[in-house]
């Protein structure tokens, strides 16, 4: 059996044998349902399933197959100096011959949110105590998965003339644009902070759990800019239909509305759209006061992961044929 059919193989059982156990014993309030046998449990619990079948088959494949996996960390080990030139190359790209150089990175957000808040204040702010931060908040995560993911998309294609010279392990470029908008997304919360105190904003000791929704965020980024970086080699038309995606994911998303004002069908479907869970949990930690609970966490953890393994099994299995593409 190769390795990619154990692995599903594992997976599958540990998923099966995770969902009917969790169906079974697990208390209704953990996945916060008040019936127990709506869909919405079903669906619930399977995210659960989902989240120990993922860390558990990852945990036994790296056990199985150990002398696979170690060369993968050796070569990290290994170019980590070319990927923090890379990381430092993008840096300074972006704000070369550039007069206000870095500060642009706290400006950007700072003035989208300006011209944001004058437009939907006035719809919103009775609905949404300190605006401008809700706002922001938003927006920096948002934000840092739209340029993590579209700045990784095209990596692969942008190293082509490194790829076809010398051998580099190619995930070292999706993953070196995901770090430059990690980057990125320190500045950015900078200006949140900046935002935070002029408008006054409650500060609670949760604030300092804004970690872990960025966490969420990144990983979740580097798996689909991965995926993406492996599918444009070969469809370059995917570069414009995810900008078209991703117009249609701002508008699916609570950046700028509160989202109570939607139906309660929509709402539910809300649930579905992974950037929805990475916003509230840092809307909720930084300005709301509030620790997520445990459900909110697996949920997080679960899309994470998921698109991580989807990312880097797409990456690693179709890596070989890139150089007949580039």
């Amino acid at each position: 059996m190769s390795k990619k059919k154990q692995l599903v193989a594992i997976f599958s059982v540990l998923f099966i044998v995770s969902y009917i156990f969790i169906t079974s014993y697990l208390p209704v309030s953990v996945v916060e349902d008040n019936d127990a046998y709506s869909y919405m449990f079903y669906i619930k619990t399977a995210f659960i399933a989902l989240s120990i079948s993922l860390i558990l088959s990852a945990a036994i494949f790296t056990v199985l197959h150990r002398a696979f996996i170690m060369p993968y960390l050796g070569n990290l080990k290994r170019f980590q100096p070319l990927l923090w030139q890379l990381v430092k190359r993008d840096f300074i790209t972006r704000y070369k011959r550039s007069v206000l150089g870095v500060l642009w990175s706290l400006l950007s957000p700072l003035l989208t949110m300006l011209v944001m808040t004058l437009v939907f204040s006035h719809l919103f702010r009775g609905d949404i105590p300190y605006f401008p931060v809700y706002l922001l908040g938003g927006q920096i995560i948002f934000g840092f998965f739209t340029e993590a993911t579209n700045s990784a998309m095209g990596s692969v294609i942008g190293g082509a003339s490194m790829i076809k010279k010398v051998y580099v392990p190619k995930y070292i470029f999706p993953v070196s644009k995901v770090l430059s908008s990690l980057v990125n997304l320190c500045f950015s919360f900078l200006a949140f902070l900046l935002v935070f105190v002029f408008t006054g904003a409650p500060w609670n000791w949760t604030f300092l759990l804004f970690p872990i929704p960025m966490l969420y965020t990144f990983v979740f980024s580097l798996g689909v800019g991965m995926f993406l970086s492996s599918v444009v080699v070969f469809f370059r038309d995917i570069t414009y239909i995810y900008g078209i995606f991703l117009t249609a994911l701002t508008y699916f998303t609570p950046l700028f509305y509160p989202v109570t004002i939607l139906p309660d069908g929509v709402r539910q479907a809300m649930g579905f759209n992974p950037l929805y869970h990475f916003v509230d949990y840092f809307r909720s930690v930084t300005l709301y006061g509030t620790v997520p609970g445990l459900w909110e966490n697996i949920v997080c953890v679960s899309f994470a992961l998921c698109a991580l393994f989807v990312g880097v099994g797409a990456f690693q299995s179709q890596q070989d044929k890139y150089i007949l593409h580039l």
